[in-house]
């Protein structure tokens, strides 16, 4: 090889070794969990938070699944005062992953929970920055989820009843979006939540019926209709002292 081509060579290696050095991957742990307002954390017991992380330019999902675990500690999360850089996730559920990095990526992190309550499901993001071999894991990142889990039990849907039947019970169930309990006088107190049926019938206003609070989790009402039509009943939970607020719907038909 001529002395100049060779010259050139090592000159272009020593320029491509420091480069290819800079481009090696370091694998970065990041840890992310879902926070019910006001409660616990969103865990297996409710099927989990989906959890996506991705290449906030590109759109890239870099990786996903579901937080596992449970709950977390009651009188740590809820009852005790918290210090600054104290840890409220002992034992609580998460969703982690490794990503193999080669330089820092901002991200975006998007949380749909509970997962396996579509009526009740709340979509939350946040973005952050990920530096390689920088680890965001002990308590991670912690996304808040607000709401109430509202699931109508009576009516049940596309009922067909008779007039003569009437009244009808209405009745929901009632929890966190973590899944803790509502009850008189609780940690969750449901004496202090507004919790209500808006009726329609035949796609008009027809009656607005306060539920109260019957067992734990379960509200209670009565339906009067007054001729035969379709009726939609919209059940809403809210609790004023934070503005969680939570919904479902059924129709059922009077002949």
């Amino acid at each position: 090889m001529q002395p100049i081509k060779l010259m050139t060579f090592l000159l272009t290696c020593l320029l491509v070794l420091p480069m290819a050095s800079v481009a090696e991957t370091q694998s970065t742990d990041i840890v992310v969990r879902a926070k019910s307002k006001d409660a616990k954390f969103i865990g297996t017991s409710m099927g989990g938070a989906m959890v996506r992380i991705r290449d906030a330019e590109s759109g890239e999902i870099l990786a996903e699944g579901l937080t596992e675990g449970s709950t977390g500690n009651t009188d740590l999360i809820m009852k005790e005062p918290h210090r600054r850089h104290q840890s409220i996730a002992e034992g609580a559920a998460a969703f982690r992953a490794s990503l193999e990095l080669s330089e820092p990526v901002f991200v975006t992190v998007e949380v749909l929970a509970p997962y396996i309550k579509k009526q009740a499901r709340v979509a939350a993001q946040t973005q952050v920055w990920l530096v390689p071999g920088k680890h965001l894991d002990g308590e991670g990142l912690v996304v808040e989820i607000p709401g109430l889990v509202v699931d109508v039990l009576s009516p049940q849907t596309h009922r067909y009843t008779a007039l003569a039947d009437a009244p009808f019970e209405v009745r929901a169930n009632v929890v966190m979006m973590c899944g803790c309990p509502i009850s008189d006088g609780g940690l969750w107190d449901g004496s202090k939540m507004e919790v209500a049926a808006l009726v329609k019938k035949d796609g008009r206003d027809f009656a607005n019926i306060p539920l109260s609070l019957a067992d734990t989790n379960t509200f209670t009402g009565e339906l009067k209709p007054d001729s035969p039509g379709v009726y939609q009943v919209l059940i809403y939970a809210h609790d004023p002292r934070t503005g969680n607020t939570g919904v479902d719907r059924v129709s059922f038909i009077v002949r």
